[in-house]
């Protein structure tokens, strides 16, 4: 095999919704590489098996696949099990504008694999891929329920009622009783309807009285039941993912009870950091592969001498979303390393990069945990002092030394 080809025999499929164009590209015994016509498969299942068939019948040793939506999962699932799969980011194969087509972009991502010039993507084992399905759809299922509540808050206001300013949950026992009552009688009496607040909030009667007087309506009323009625039916479908969750979540009981050491990281956290990283960290070599996977690493972009911006790259959406709300919880916590460090950055680099580094500081902690499969131990804030008093003991060290190769003396100022 030549020295700059990676895999003898190659296929290259380019997949859409319908179809998949195949490319197979061979490497002769003189070292030649001889390239198939590219043939078109139906993406039904009697078609990939037929796509099988034919990967198997011209000994294909490796698979490569644009990432394209969901389109790539069937095909990606069928031949994972017969063929070494690469699934292949598409920011890594692109194409040169007005030379793209089906069959070009089959021949182009057969060629790269080919030559090993793109780095296949992260696709985790079978028990992780269905945990994984399952944490995503709650946190859709969550935002969801998030919208239906500030649709009936809106309502509400429309209606005059200014019930979230004085409840910071309008779907929790109290709120949802007084809304309840007005769907049931619009017209009912505000000190009536107030009256049906629940232990600290009776404090608050005076003026839940003021806010709930407005003009709720008929109409009103029907559109607030049928939010309810919502909300209710995505309260019990949230019960039942997370009973679900908690099954598949059982193989990864330990690592995820040690996970929640970590402040910022709940039970429902550690289950998305496994569910997208899987609980085995020997796909990441270092912390700083998972970090740079995940997209919290700085950008590295210099040209002619001049560096740009560092900003973060695009990421794990679903990973990065979940990270910003630990770190942003670990930032609110007492006496922890990690509210000290989110502190001290804050107070030099602004909130938006203390979250990142935060962020960044716990999925590294996420993968020593995960690695040495022991619990967190804090260092307390005490360790961000000592390293920032040494840190400027070591910047003064550094001005003295400049100053005095300047010519400069330093003299120490009387006691």
């Amino acid at each position: 095999m030549s020295d700059d080809v990676y895999a003898k025999r190659v296929a290259g499929l380019d997949i859409s919704k319908r179809d998949v164009k195949v490319c197979v590209r061979v490497e002769d015994p003189g070292g030649r590489i001889e390239q198939l016509k590219v043939r078109t498969f139906a993406t039904t299942t009697p078609g990939v098996l037929a796509l099988r068939d034919y990967l198997d019948q011209h000994g294909v040793e490796l698979v490569a696949m644009e990432s394209t939506g969901v389109f790539w999962k069937p095909l990606f699932y069928v031949l994972e099990d017969a063929f070494r799969c690469w699934l292949l980011n598409p920011v890594q194969v692109k194409r040169v504008p007005g030379r793209k087509t089906d069959v070009t972009d089959a021949q182009w991502i057969a060629r790269l694999a080919q030559y090993g010039m793109v780095q296949p993507s992260f696709v985790p084992a079978v028990p992780v891929r269905a945990l994984r399905d399952l944490t995503r759809y709650r946190t859709s299922v969550v935002r969801d329920r998030a919208r239906v509540v500030q649709r009936l808050q809106d309502l509400l206001e429309d209606a005059g009622i200014k019930l979230s300013a004085m409840i910071s949950d309008i779907t929790g026992v109290s709120g949802r009783a007084m809304i309840d009552a007005l769907i049931n009688e619009p017209d009912a009496d505000p000190a009536r309807v107030a009256d049906l607040a629940q232990r600290r909030m009776r404090t608050k009667i005076p003026v839940l009285t003021e806010a709930l007087t407005g003009h709720f309506t008929h109409h009103h009323a029907v559109l607030a039941g049928i939010m309810l009625r919502q909300i209710h039916d995505l309260d019990q479908v949230l019960v039942d993912l997370t009973g679900q969750i908690d099954t598949e979540l059982a193989p990864f009981a330990t690592a995820a009870a040690r996970l929640t050491t970590i402040p910022g990281i709940g039970e429902r956290a550690a289950a998305i950091i496994i569910a997208e990283t899987g609980a085995d960290m020997s796909r990441f070599p270092t912390p700083h592969n998972l970090v740079s996977w995940a997209g919290l690493c700085p950008g590295n972009n210099e040209s002619a001498g001049r560096h740009l911006s560092t900003r973060t790259r695009k990421g794990n959406p679903a990973l990065r979303g979940l990270l910003f709300e630990a770190a942003s919880a670990a930032a609110r916590t007492n006496d922890t390393y990690l509210s000290a460090k989110y502190a001290d950055l804050a107070a030099r680099r602004g909130r938006t990069r203390a979250l990142v580094a935060i962020s960044r500081i716990i999925l590294e902690t996420c993968w020593h945990v995960l690695t040495t499969d022991t619990d967190y131990h804090d260092l307390t804030p005490t360790h961000v002092d000592r390293h920032r008093r040494n840190t400027t003991q070591r910047r003064l060290r550094h001005a003295r030394h400049d100053l005095e190769a300047h010519g400069y003396t330093i003299t120490e100022p009387a006691a």
